[in-house]
């Protein structure tokens, strides 16, 4: 079973990669687990055709510690398994205990069966709060995949992400398995994308076009896969999967500081 971690910046477009992904690899025969680590709830709601599925926090809140794992594992498209952890009560707690919670919670009903070939965590925002680094901390998810796009602000949060992965895997076996892109079609996104991920020791696992059948899809409340498996972005989310289950190379990640950073961006922004 492999357990992968998805990062990026808040409205990247993480959870509709993971969403996406998981679905490929769902499509392709793999048995997947989804677990939403954001208190919005919101990480499987395309696997489960819309479905405002009740989190592990509010079912613990509602009905206390007496609970079974059917009160909070969902069955989503083809056999996916979906899981939210949610988050506390609004100003008031932390939300990154939500996970620490839920996965424990997991773990303790028998969720992580020898049945799953993968375990994904989709993970709120950057990783500069323990309770979010929680999947990498415990090491957990041994594969961090980070969602980027060629803007500055998410390329700023990819390598703080890189920090963080670099801090604990220097005591652990987590590892870096690439740079998602999931285009903003900015200038020269494609090479800035692949030089960053050159330049953390990484690589570009793939770049995801940008296209509005993404934005249609979730109005219906679907993955892309489900809602047009023939287009063009459906085989995208394909490639990216295969990427994702060939990947032989992980790292520990070189982050990069700001003034080489902002001299990527330059170079890149100029060119053309």
């Amino acid at each position: 079973m492999r357990q992968v971690a998805i990062y990026g910046k808040g409205g990247i477009g993480k959870s509709t990669t993971t969403q996406n992904t998981v679905a490929a690899l769902a499509e392709a025969g793999r048995k997947v687990m989804v677990v939403g680590c954001d208190p919005k709830a919101d990480s499987t709601r395309l696997l489960l055709n819309g479905l405002c599925q009740k989190t592990v926090l509010d079912t613990l809140r509602d009905e206390g510690d007496d609970i079974v794992l059917d009160d909070i594992l969902k069955p989503g498209f083809k056999g996916t398994l979906c899981v939210e952890s949610g988050g506390p009560e609004p100003g008031v707690g932390c939300a990154g205990r939500g996970i620490i919670t839920s996965i424990n919670l997991l773990e303790s009903l028998g969720a992580y069966t020898d049945e799953l070939d993968y375990v994904f965590y989709d993970v709120l925002g950057d990783v500069v709060c323990g309770g979010f680094a929680m999947p990498i901390r415990e090491g957990k998810a041994k594969e961090i995949y980070i969602v980027a796009s060629g803007e500055l602000m998410a390329l700023y949060a990819a390598n703080n992400i890189s920090k963080g992965i670099q801090k604990y895997a220097t005591t652990g076996d987590v590892r870096l398995g690439g740079i998602i892109c999931n285009s903003r079609m900015v200038d020269n996104e494609l090479e800035l994308m692949t030089a960053f991920a050159n330049e953390l020791g990484s690589q570009l696992i793939h770049f995801v076009p940008r296209n509005n059948i993404v934005q249609r899809a979730e109005i219906n409340k679907k993955t892309v896969i489900d809602y047009d498996p023939t287009c063009d972005q459906a085989d995208h989310y394909r490639q990216l999967s295969m990427a994702i289950n060939k990947n032989e190379k992980f790292v520990i990640p070189k982050p990069m500081c700001q003034d080489r950073l902002e001299e990527l961006m330059m170079e890149f922004g100029i060119l053309g």
